[in-house]
C-alpha cells in the first residue's frame, strides 16, 4: 500500500482511538479493512511515534486518553491535517490568500505539536499535494488599509475613505460603515454602508487610496446578510430586472461545465446531440455575458433576447479591433511555414474543419 494510504489508515485508526471506547484489534482490523498483523504494525507504529497508547486488561482494547493527543487545540488528527494542507498553501507568499501569511506560521505551529515519525508522514504527505488558486491581485501597499477595515468592523468605528472608483471614474471621498469583508473574484472587497451613495455598496481593498478610522460609531443591521445584499447576481454585480437564463454549451465543453456549480439557480438540460442547455436566473446579465464570451463559439444564448444582442454587440467590437489592428502578422510564423497570405475560409472549408 502507498504511503498515503497508510497515513490515512493510521488517522483512522487514532479517531477510533481517541473516541472514549476500547477497540480490540478485529473491530479496527474490520473497521479500516487489513487484517490483524497489519493492525498491530500499525499500533506499534503510533507507539513509535509517541502516542500514549493505552491497553485495558479488562475489556481486552486499545484506547487513547484523549487530553493526551493534540492538548493544545482539541483537534482531531484529521483536522489538524487539513488545517496544514490549507495553512500551508493558502498562506505561502506569492500565489496564497492577500494577508494571510500568518496561517503558514499557525501551520508550522500545529505540524511542531506532532510525534516525530507523524509530523515526517505528515510533512511527506503535504509535498504531494497542491492547491492551485486563480491569479490575484497584488494589493501593492494595501494590507495597512485591509487591517484597518478589520479593525473598523471589530470596534464598530466608521472610516474615511479616498477612493479610486472605476464606476464614478474619478477618485471619490465617502465615510463608510464597513459590514464584512469578502475575498472573491480574486481581490479583497469590503461591503458597507457610504455615506457619498447614502446606500450599501462595494469597495475593492485594492483601490483605498487612503483610510482613517474616525470616532463615529455604527451598528450593522442584523438583517444584514451577503446573500440578501447580492441576490441573484451572477457574482457581485446586481442588477434589474431578473431573468431566465438560457445557454447552449456545444458537447466539446458540455460536460466540463456541467461538473461545476456555477450558481445556485443553475439547472442542466442535455440535449441527445451531447450540447447541454444551462439554465440559470439571475439579477443582472453583465456579468454573466463576460462569462459566456470566455467560451467562444462553443457557447450561444437562447434567452433572453437582451443577453443574446449583448453579446452579439461585443463580438461585433471585437472583429472590429482585430480587422483594424495595425499589428502585422508575422511572415513565418512557424518554421517552414508557406509566406504566402492566407484567404478567409469558404464555406467548405468550415464543413470540413
Amino acid at each position: 500500500m502507498s504511503s498515503v494510504g497508510k497515513i490515512r489508515r493510521l488517522l483512522q485508526i487514532l479517531e477510533y482511538l481517541q473516541s472514549g471506547r476500547r477497540y480490540h484489534t478485529g473491530e479496527l482490523s474490520e473497521f479500516v479493512g487489513v487484517s490483524k498483523r497489519t493492525i498491530f504494525r500499525d499500533l506499534k507504529v503510533l507507539q513509535e511515534s509517541g502516542v500514549q497508547l493505552l491497553y485495558d486488561e479488562a475489556e481486552q482494547g486499545y484506547w487513547i486518553p484523549p487530553s493526551t493527543f493534540l492538548p493544545p487545540t482539541d483537534l482531531t488528527v484529521n483536522e489538524t491535517l487539513s488545517l496544514l494542507l490549507l495553512g500551508e498553501k493558502l498562506g505561502s507568499s506569492g500565489v496564497g490568500l492577500p494577508f494571510h501569511a500568518a496561517a503558514r506560521d499557525a501551520s508550522m505551529k500545529l505540524l511542531a505539536n506532532l510525534p516525530p515519525i507523524m509530523r515526517n508522514h505528515l510533512s511527506d504527505l503535504s509535498d504531494h499535494l497542491q492547491i492551485t488558486l486563480t491569479p490575484k491581485h497584488q494589493f501593492t501597499n494595501a494590507q495597512e488599509n485591509y487591517q484597518l477595515v478589520l479593525e473598523a468592523i471589530q470596534k464598530r468605528r466608521k472610516i474615511r475613505l479616498k477612493y479610486d472608483s472605476l464606476a464614478e471614474k474619478a477618485q471619490i471621498s465617502t465615510l463608510v460603515s464597513p459590514y464584512q469583508v469578502l475575498f472573491q473574484n480574486r481581490s479583497w472587497y469590503a461591503i458597507g454602508r457610504s455615506s457619498l451613495h447614502k446606500e450599501v455598496r462595494t469597495f475593492h481593498v485594492g483601490r483605498i487610496l487612503e483610510a482613517a478610522l474616525t470616532d463615529d460609531t455604527y451598528e450593522i443591521p442584523p438583517r444584514f446578510t451577503l446573500k440578501k445584499y447580492f441576490g441573484n447576481a451572477w457574482r457581485m454585480i446586481r442588477e434589474e430586472p431578473e431573468v431566465e437564463v438560457v445557454v447552449r454549451f456545444k458537447p466539446l465543453v458540455a460536460r466540463n461545465v456541467s461538473e461545476v456549480l456555477w450558481h445556485s439557480s443553475q439547472q442542466l438540460e442535455w440535449n441527445d446531440d451531447g450540447s447541454l442547455n444551462f439554465h440559470v436566473q439571475v439579477a443582472g446579465i453583465r456579468e454573466i455575458s463576460w462569462w459566456i464570451l470566455g467560451y467562444g463559439d462553443q457557447a450561444e444564448v437562447l434567452a433572453p433576447q437582451s443577453l443574446r444582442e449583448l453579446i452579439l454587440g461585443h463580438i461585433d467590437k471585437m472583429a472590429a479591433t482585430y480587422r483594424g489592428s495595425s499589428h502585422a502578422a508575422p511572415e513565418n510564423p512557424i518554421p517552414g511555414q508557406s509566406t504566402a497570405k492566407s484567404k478567409p475560409p469558404t464555406e467548405r472549408d468550415r464543413e470540413h474543419r
